[in-house]
């Protein structure tokens, strides 16, 4: 029986998708639910899976194509075995000859070759695919051996270079000429620059900064790290802390947790804590729902498993809608101050940044202390500039004697 693939309901505020790349061709075996190709939106990449086991035995749209819910894909013959599977067996009942010792490739290196596919992140296999590249060849630079963009697109213009015909000596190529290479921007990255541009010229951003001494924090910290971790299985990071601590602000000063929509002002009575993931696609926002219901070690679980799932492209569409308030934090990469950019339509993101020791006047006394600075970019259309700077104060306070949030003064 044949089966045909369509484009699956795409989620809410989404019309289209790029089929970005086909995992399987004309011809090649299918199990059930094996992910057959990779649909991009402007905010993830969803999986096409076979619907039964069987032969695909059709695609209809080329990878690149623009595509609509509903919109048929491929067709698979359910059932059906590729041909080299079907002749197997009566080709070996017909031949007794002994079995060839030399092989293209050993079962090593295509075991070797697979657990490289999996490392590639979307938007790395996606050029690999589309380039016909064979990963393996590639020099990676990323964590644990893995291949980022950067590798791929270094790569690609190395081997266009290294192609170009000869230069005849009647047209010299200018001195010191540079090599390009273009790339079309993902979805994603289109869908980033239009919102980044939408914030900038339809509210009015201003930013202000304070600076906090997380000594507390780290003691509190070293000294319940262990404990911590073995009790919850989950680290202890610093993240749960300014999300705490943030809350604990935003109730104080509702505003900052609030939102425009046209003449009216939404005070929202919930804390969804959107936290800024750094991905090789593009940032990523993840939603930790009611947040303030949430003790430190739910909060970093949850966290982290936004973190791999965005790294890893399975976030789904719900886990990055709504949010009432965000946090990023440019100090992991070594930031050591920003003006971050509010998420619309928020009213106001807090931007952490580099832990760095500097010497502090302590009580007349000089100390080296573990500083950060924090800013708070805000809509001043509707937060007034009090209101901002004493919400930062109120988060400085916080992070500066944890007790408070636990005490809840």
């Amino acid at each position: 029986m044949t089966i045909e693939i369509k484009v699956p309901q795409l989620p809410e505020s989404i019309t289209d998708a790029t089929l970005v790349a086909w995992h399987k061709q004309p011809g090649d075996s299918v199990h059930r639910d094996e992910n057959l190709a990779d649909l991009e939106t402007d905010k993830v990449v969803l999986e096409v899976p076979a619907p039964a086991d069987g032969v695909l035995r059709e695609v209809t749209v080329p990878a690149g194509t623009v595509v609509s819910a509903g919109q048929l894909l491929a067709r698979v013959d359910e059932g059906a075995q590729t041909p080299a599977a079907a002749t197997a067996p009566s080709a070996a009942a017909k031949s007794h000859a002994p079995a060839v010792a030399a092989a293209p490739h050993s079962e090593k290196d295509t075991t070797d070759k697979d657990t490289d596919k999996e490392k590639l992140s979307p938007s790395v296999r996606r050029l690999v695919q589309e380039n016909r590249l064979d990963p393996g060849t590639i020099p990676a630079s990323g964590r644990d051996g893995r291949l980022t963009k950067s590798d791929v697109v270094g790569f690609l213009g190395k081997q266009s270079a290294a192609e170009q015909p000869a230069v005849s000596v009647k047209t010299p190529q200018p001195a010191g000429a540079r090599a390009e290479h273009r790339v079309a921007m993902t979805r994603l990255r289109q869908r980033i620059a239009q919102r980044m541009v939408e914030a900038q010229s339809t509210q009015a951003l201003l930013t202000s900064f304070n600076e906090v001494d997380l000594t507390a924090v780290n003691q509190l910290r070293a000294h319940h790290k262990e404990r911590f971790e073995k009790t919850h299985d989950v680290k202890l990071g610093f993240m749960s802390f300014f999300v705490k601590a943030c809350i604990e602000a935003l109730k104080r000063f509702p505003v900052v947790n609030a939102a425009i929509d046209g003449n009216e002002i939404v005070y929202h009575e919930y804390y969804d804590i959107g936290v800024a993931v750094s991905t090789d696609r593009g940032l990523v926002v993840p939603i930790v729902r009611d947040a303030d219901s949430k003790g430190f070690a739910a909060i970093e679980k949850e966290i982290a498993e936004y973190a791999k799932k965005a790294r890893a492209g399975t976030l789904a569409i719900e886990d990055l809608t709504g949010g009432t308030f965000t946090i990023t934090n440019g100090g992991v990469f070594g930031s050591l101050m920003s003006t971050p950019i509010v998420n619309a339509p928020q009213s106001a993101i807090l931007g952490m940044h580099k832990i760095q020791e500097r010497p502090m006047v302590i009580e007349g006394q000089i100390l080296i202390r573990p500083m950060m600075y924090i800013a708070i970019t805000y809509d001043h259309r509707l937060i007034d500039g009090r209101d901002a700077v004493q919400f930062l104060v109120a988060v400085k306070e916080c992070l500066e004697d944890p007790g408070r949030m636990l005490l809840g003064i």
